[in-house]
């Protein structure tokens, strides 16, 4: 087949796809949806239809992956969060506790939309800079509503570009990942004979945060890190 669809074949899989989920045919679905992504024709509401798909097969692992694949992709329906709360009731693991670092920036940025706040810093810095051009080129006793409206700009661009600069440090920096093998063994070190320090099982969102060979190490959400099989997660 033709590495290539054309906007109309992408939508007549995408509409395939949901006629198979609809009559229960997950196989079929799950292969509609994963060739739009092989091909470039994703999105959010590809990658949250196939998270679905998963979610009926009982995938977990990457039933997880692609619903946090959607959410970081824009994706913002109540179905979304619903599903993802749906598999995380069903996730073995039940990680209690939570870092210190745990940390004020992501926890702020994922609280946000990263696309709103970029158009919200670049439209009131424009819109600033605009205003105190026609500030200057009015007489001082005009300038009064001006100078208070590029304020006002100002004042919303300044936090709005340090939330934007947050977001594009975190996506630079935090690397976060879903565990797809149903139960993944996380060592002392990374080599297979290593301590086995504790274990955690699919569907379980965890921190990457070094890569040596073919291990990863690991953070769970409560702080604990041990090396892990780099082929038994899936980054986000």
């Amino acid at each position: 087949m033709s590495g290539y669809y054309s906007p109309e074949e992408a939508q007549d899989v995408f509409l395939k796809a949901n006629e198979a989920y609809a009559r229960e045919d997950y196989a079929a679905a799950q292969e509609g949806y994963e060739k739009l992504l092989s091909r470039g024709h994703g999105g959010a509401d590809v990658l949250y239809n196939l998270g679905t798909t998963h979610l009926a097969r009982g995938d977990l692992g990457r039933a997880v992956l692609a619903l946090e694949q959607a959410r970081k992709q824009g994706g913002r329906a109540p179905d979304l969060e619903a599903n993802l709360a749906v598999a995380r009731a069903r996730q073995v693991d039940k990680v209690v506790g939570a870092t210190a670092e745990e940390e004020f920036l992501p926890r702020v940025t994922a609280a946000t939309d990263g696309n709103v706040v970029a158009w919200t810093f670049l439209g009131t810095w424009v819109g600033a800079l605009l205003l105190v051009l026609v500030w200057r080129l009015l007489a001082p006793g005009r300038r009064t509503v001006v100078g208070i409206l590029a304020v006002l700009l100002f004042a919303v661009a300044l936090p709005s570009g340090v939330l934007l600069a947050a977001h594009a440090h975190v996506d630079d920096t935090v690397h976060e990942a879903v565990v797809l093998s149903p139960t993944l063994v996380a060592r002392e070190l990374p080599q297979p004979g290593a301590r086995s320090i504790f274990e955690v099982h699919a569907g379980l969102k965890v921190r990457l945060l070094e890569e040596t060979g073919r291990f990863v190490r690991i953070r769970l959400p409560n702080g604990l890190e041990g090396w892990a099989e780099r082929e038994g997660v899936a980054e986000i």
